[in-house]
């Protein structure tokens, strides 16, 4: 590893496993000390923690559901009396629901909005306290499903994606005179836990992404982890306000 992000203290939402987890694992291998924060999979956060530090990495676990503004502030009391610092942000933390329009209830949208936009912008306004003056960077895990292939049944996790990328574009440059970037990672369907939990890991919605994707496959975390690693990074000084499609070419 060239240890990119030595010295860096790193928040990743919803991490206990899938894409967080990815990417915990992969900041810690390249130097960042990382807070792996769950909602609710405690053994998942801990085993994280414990492959990082079994790699020499610095790791801790921390309990917040991040659609709670309570529980956000104690999240980042942890990760700054554990670490002193945040230097990177990664908004993962999310939940999808698919719902025929006639189906769509006030609690199906709201369940949506609250943790994949209230509390990605609540987490920021948390984690931005704590940045210091040399700026940093802010990463919010979006979809291909916010602008490009948009699914019948999913308006409303639609409409939260395509919300992200919006905030991303405002925040970028809210937040650029304080040198801090933000930007976006669009994933097409990964293969992750929560992808078998629903049962789209395999069948036919599998088979037709694949059909409609040039590279051929669904991808895998280790496909999302560099990029995100990229755009922490100081390889990505000059980007900021961006959304990074990582999605085998399907639009």
């Amino acid at each position: 590893m060239a240890n990119k992000l030595i010295n860096k203290v790193a928040v990743i939402t919803g991490a206990s496993k899938g894409i967080g987890a990815g990417i915990a694992k992969l900041y810690a291998a390249e130097g960042a000390a990382v807070v792996v924060n769950y909602a609710s999979s405690k053994a998942g956060a801990e085993q994280v923690v414990a492959d990082i530090t079994a790699a020499g990495g610095k790791a801790i676990a921390v309990q917040a559901d991040v659609a709670k503004q309570a529980d956000i502030q104690r999240l980042f009391a942890e990760a700054i009396k554990a670490y002193g610092k945040i230097d990177i942000l990664v908004n993962n933390a999310g939940v999808y629901e698919f719902s025929p329009l006639e189906a769509i209830t006030e609690e199906h949208f709201h369940k949506q909005f609250n943790l994949n936009v209230l509390g990605l912008i609540l987490t920021t306004q948390e984690a931005v306290k704590h940045f210091p003056e040399a700026g940093g960077s802010i990463i919010n895990i979006s979809s291909v499903v916010s602008s490009t292939f948009a699914p019948a049944q999913g308006s409303v996790y639609s409409a939260t994606k395509g919300a992200v990328d919006a905030v991303t574009r405002s925040l970028s440059k809210e937040l650029g005179p304080r040198k801090i970037r933000v930007n976006a990672i669009n994933p097409g369907m990964v293969e992750t836990e929560g992808l078998h939990s629903v049962g789209f890991a395999e069948g036919e919605f599998r088979s037709h992404i694949e059909s409609q994707t040039p590279l051929g496959r669904i991808g895998q975390v280790q496909d999302i982890a560099p990029a995100a690693l990229f755009l922490a990074s100081d390889d990505a000084a000059w980007i900021t306000g961006e959304p990074l499609f990582i999605s085998g070419g399907l639009r």
